[in-house]
């Protein structure tokens, strides 16, 4: 290892479902974010950690910036905005198909183009650079794409433009390699083995939400997170407690499901990950609670590594 180190901070951001989270798990090598059917699923700021030669990258996997309503709404735009300042480069992920569907202002794809559009106006504001990466190239046609980067381009806040598709790998390697290159001079500021500075603890509840989404990403809408209760090692193993909370009556029983098979599936796929995680048997304990408001608690908030806002 030479002793000219480098380490760079990679703020990751963009508009909710553009790929965030897949882009840093490619680029880590490695699961650090959940990824599921739902938009909005990062809540917190998850850093994901890669060495190659000399430099370490620190990529910051941000919520989706979007039109808040509600606190934890606020909070997670905040905490993305937040992972802009102080870093070292940003990257702007683009939704491909989203921004060239979202022409006709219309549906989803037309909420993803004005999210997209007003990061794109933060960063004017701020006059901050970013680095343009459009992903999911590989459901455009080239000329499509080509038709995209110019009119992005054209904006004049982007240093350099990548086409990447996170979950295939395609220009993963090329993007990687640029901000190794141009990741600046400075010590390390994790250890050369971490991938994450997720706690277990949040992590395990970031586990479970991750297959609480994808068990029910149709019937069960963003009323609900996951808290860690209780962590215990043991001789036979790992020993954890979490708590579902659910806004409404009706929502606890779609999680529980007909005789509660629907939750003993979600932590069947949870201990199983979490065993595999943390390399020792997992005894995993899910309650279902109902809190009416839990978005709008400042308690609720910490638990998932947001700060509190007004």
């Amino acid at each position: 290892m030479s002793d000219r180190r480098r380490c760079s901070v990679v703020a990751v951001i963009g508009a909710p479902n553009a790929g965030k989270s897949t882009l840093v798990n490619a680029m880590v090598g490695a699961k650090v974010s959940i990824v599921t059917q739902k938009v909005q699923t990062t809540r917190a700021r998850i850093r994901g950690i890669v060495a190659e030669g000399d430099a370490q990258l620190v990529f910051i996997d941000t919520p989706g910036i979007f039109s808040p309503k509600r606190k934890l709404d606020r909070a997670m735009v905040a905490a993305a905005w937040e992972g802009v300042d102080g870093a070292d480069a940003t990257l702007l992920l683009i939704d491909a198909p989203g921004w060239i569907d979202g022409e006709s202002e219309k549906g989803a794809a037309g909420k993803s183009r004005a999210d997209a559009s007003r990061i794109i106006e933060g960063l004017q504001k701020a006059d901050r650079k970013a680095i343009l990466v459009v992903n999911k190239i590989d459901a455009l046609p080239r000329d499509q794409l080509l038709k995209l980067v110019q009119e992005l381009d054209k904006i004049g806040i982007f240093t350099d433009v990548f086409l990447v598709s996170a979950k295939n790998g395609d220009g993963i390697a090329d993007l990687r390699a640029h901000l190794v290159k141009v990741a600046p001079p400075g010590p390390w500021l994790y250890p050369e083995d971490q991938l994450s500075d997720i706690s277990d603890r949040l992590m395990a509840a970031e586990v479970t939400r991750e297959k609480l989404f994808l068990r029910l990403h149709q019937e069960l809408p963003y009323d609900a997170t996951v808290e860690t209760e209780s962590w215990k090692e043991t001789k036979a193993g790992i020993r954890i407690e979490q708590t579902i909370y659910v806004a409404r009556d009706g929502q606890k029983g779609i999680v529980l499901g007909k005789n509660g098979q629907t939750l003993k599936a979600i932590g069947k796929a949870a201990r199983e990950e979490l065993g595999a995680l943390l390399g020792a048997p997992v005894h995993l304990f899910i309650h279902v609670k109902v809190r009416e408001g839990w978005a709008e608690e400042a308690a609720r908030l910490r638990q998932i590594g947001l700060d509190d806002i007004r």
